[in-house]
């Protein structure tokens, strides 16, 4: 395991956990600590990526030149890049070519719960499948249980679209709003998410599993998840930057609202709920108003499909 700071990765040495998140984990025995980036990736054979999407370009330019013919590449990165509008496996196919097997593992998974055993189901996606069972089955355990998919595009706009969803999920329960407008703002959410994921060549099914509609409601329904915390915090008043001062974590909810923001313009997608959370954190929207303007909306058919605009 390696890390961007070393007096923390020393931290980690020296208490064999993560005692600023999760303290409660201890490391297992075979878990080694490395600063050294040459060293970890030269000692790996598969490499797992768990950075911020802002940080994801930055982290693969740093280890192409480390890698060696065989190695393969996974991530748990969530989001649009900000300045391009690409998902992660783009950015990785640009940075590191055709050369390296690509995989990306996506939730509903809480890092407390997977840290304290509890029964947990996640989603491993690769277009290389021979990768994504091997992968699966390196993580899996009597606790833990990876299931695989082929649709690497659908998997990732779950993962980035849900974050945004769960800040107006937030928004909504700090204002007291009540479980009819949670669970509308969840389903109709699942619609936009759909629409979105149409749009960029993913499947259907895939929003209907544990990437699309298991993550999105588990982000949107518990408060271990930083991004519904942080619409409780702006229900309550606050700016974005002093939730996440509070919050003390990235909360990629906030970046990702502006990377769905202009993909959607990009391919004139109608995702309005994400665009409401879009106005309350970029351009000064209250979250009462927000809501208003939802609410107020000319009426629509549900009929209309997930892919339909």
């Amino acid at each position: 395991m390696w890390g961007r700071n070393p007096e923390h990765l020393e931290e980690l040495k020296q208490t064999r956990s993560n005692q600023r998140y999760l303290p409660a984990a201890e490391f297992p025995p075979t878990l080694t600590v490395e600063s050294d980036l040459a060293k970890a990736v030269n000692e790996s054979t598969d490499l797992l990526l768990v950075v911020p999407s802002h940080a994801f370009r930055q982290l693969l330019t740093a280890i192409k030149p480390l890698l060696r013919k065989g190695q393969r590449i996974s991530w748990a990165t969530k989001g649009f890049e900000l300045d391009t509008g690409k998902l992660p496996h783009q950015v990785a196919a640009e940075v590191l070519g055709t050369d390296f097997p690509l995989a990306v593992l996506s939730g509903p998974t809480f890092a407390r719960e997977v840290g304290a055993g509890l029964p947990t189901a996640m989603t491993v996606a690769s277009a290389d499948q021979e990768f994504a069972h091997q992968l699966a089955e390196h993580i899996s355990d009597d606790n833990f249980r990876a299931y695989t998919s082929s649709d690497v595009t659908g998997v990732e706009v779950g993962g980035a679209v849900k974050n945004v969803l769960a800040i107006g999920a937030g928004v909504s329960d700090g204002l007291g709003y009540g479980s009819n407008t949670r669970i509308a703002l969840i389903t109709r959410g699942l619609v936009e998410l759909g629409r979105l994921g149409h749009a960029l060549g993913a499947r259907p099914e895939t929003f209907m599993g544990l990437a699309g509609m298991g993550d999105l409601v588990l982000t949107c329904t518990d408060n271990q998840s930083r991004n519904r915390r942080m619409g409780l915090a702006l229900a309550a008043g606050k700016s974005s930057a002093e939730a996440a001062q509070e919050i003390g974590q990235v909360v990629e909810g906030v970046m990702a609202a502006r990377a769905v923001h202009q993909v959607s313009l990009q391919h004139q997608i109608e995702m309005p709920i994400c665009e409401q959370v879009y106005r309350m954190l970029y351009q000064g929207a209250t979250p009462e108003s927000a809501v208003k303007a939802l609410m107020t909306r000319d009426l629509k058919s549900e009929d209309d499909s997930a892919t339909a605009e």
